[in-house]
């Protein structure tokens, strides 16, 4: 929904967001209360904000960009489109490895890409990593994301970067054959799927599962962190980020606005409503949700799932996946 832009430009920022708007805007209102600069909000889906940005250059309307995938930040940001921020508060708040090198992209929550199972079909030591869901034994009990999802995309560049494209392959095959026809548009539906027991395990972001257990507590659902053990590639994380744009001229605002979501007030909503890791190392993630410090992630670094895109996508289509 865009406001209405009779508020003067110095007092209104616009956000192009990737995001969903449930998940934003509580953030988002809390900073204009704040600050009383207003925020007039476009919602859409991420590789079209990217396209639209580099379509409108220097005319876009676009002051600040949110998104849910660092690939797409880093790609946006190798296409010029932002200006790098010189901020103590980011230095202070966000680890360098939730960030750009010259901080033109700035991360500000943390999802990991979970098992979710059905507590009354699967015991957690059935699985121990993704890769164990090609397995024959789940077929048709596996539910997907579809070929267009960005968390797929992210998913399987970090696979691919740790296990080579040979091995990347064949796991896709696993998934599509046991998958079948239970390939969702939502991550929600799968969970939903797992919960009614109309399949076994499925493939979400962790908050995903938090959210349904919020909601529906007696839920059989649960989380299994997987790639843990010894020689695995760990848990494939990914962040939502900021960008602020390098045309625009409220620059101060925007970082009015960056300096908000990555203190402890604005990190704290991301972690009690959206069930995201914070990414500031003094906030607390939810206590349901499994101890940051108790598992490990993968090694690919964010920037990179940038590069790994163009190659990934042509796999995924490769394998025929839905």
């Amino acid at each position: 929904m865009m406001l209405p832009s009779s508020a003067p430009a110095a007092d209104q920022l616009t956000v192009y967001s990737g995001r969903a708007e449930r998940l934003i805007k509580p953030a988002l209102d809390e900073f204009t209360a704040k600050t009383g600069i207003r925020i007039a909000l476009l919602s859409s889906g991420t590789t079209e904000l990217v396209n639209r940005m580099k379509a409108e250059g220097s005319r876009s309307p676009a002051d600040v960009f949110i998104t849910n995938d660092a690939g797409s930040l880093e790609l946006a940001r190798a296409a010029g489109l932002f200006r790098p921020l010189s901020m103590r508060e980011v230095e202070r708040a966000i680890p360098p490895q939730f960030r750009a090198t010259d901080n033109s992209w700035i991360g500000l929550s943390g999802r990991f890409w979970i098992i979710v199972y059905n507590t009354k079909m699967v015991k957690p030591d059935q699985i121990k990593s993704l890769l164990d869901l090609a397995d024959p034994t789940w077929k048709g009990n596996l539910a997907i994301p579809n070929a267009g999802s960005e968390y797929l995309q992210a998913g399987v560049s970090v696979v691919r970067a740790s296990i080579g494209d040979d091995r990347a392959k064949k796991f896709l095959e696993g998934l599509r054959d046991n998958a079948g026809t239970q390939v969702y548009q939502k991550s929600s539906q799968i969970v939903e799927a797992v919960a009614k027991g109309q399949v076994a395990l499925g493939i979400v972001n962790h908050y995903y599962v938090y959210r349904h257990l919020a909601a529906q507590p007696a839920s059989p659902v649960a989380v299994l962190m997987p790639d843990q053990q010894e020689g695995g590639m760990g848990a494939i994380m990914n962040v939502a980020g900021i960008g602020v744009l390098k045309h625009t001229p409220r620059v101060e605002q925007a970082k009015l606005l960056v300096e908000f979501l990555v203190a402890q007030a604005g990190q704290k909503i991301f972690a009690d409503l959206d069930k995201e890791y914070p990414l500031h190392p003094e906030v607390q993630a939810d206590p349901a949700l499994v101890d940051r410090k108790s598992f490990r992630a993968a090694m690919v670094p964010l920037a990179k799932l940038a590069e790994l895109r163009a190659p990934t996508l042509r796999l995924i289509e490769q394998v025929g996946m839905r």
